[in-house]
């Protein structure tokens, strides 16, 4: 897998893996990270507080502790990328919230 900072630990990685598992996804790594395809979705899934290295594809997702999940969305509004994206924000307790342009989705 590959981690953007140093800060991004283990349980990240399977907490991302555990969310997308439980959303109905396939999670594989590659080269680039984690996987996660579903029907005809592949999304790209990256780790940690830095969403400046992105893989390719049109389907981004950006796993997060939740105090770092603001930030990164609004890292990403003002870079106004050319893909689809997503920012989870992972809590202590296990529990999520999903962010996109703005819209918090809790779980």
């Amino acid at each position: 897998m590959r981690y953007q900072m140093a800060t991004v630990t283990t349980p990240l990685a399977e907490k991302a893996e555990s969310i997308f598992r439980e959303l109905g996804y396939t999670v594989s790594t590659d080269d680039c990270g984690l996987r996660a395809e579903r029907k005809w979705r592949v999304v790209h899934v990256t780790l940690g507080e830095d969403p400046a290295e992105q893989v390719d594809g049109e389907l981004q997702c950006f796993v997060t502790w939740d105090e770092h999940a603001d930030e990164v969305q609004d890292r990403l509004v003002g870079e106004n990328p050319d893909y689809d994206w997503a920012v989870i924000g992972v809590r202590d307790d296990g529990s999520y919230g999903c962010y996109r342009q703005r819209t918090p989705v809790s779980t």
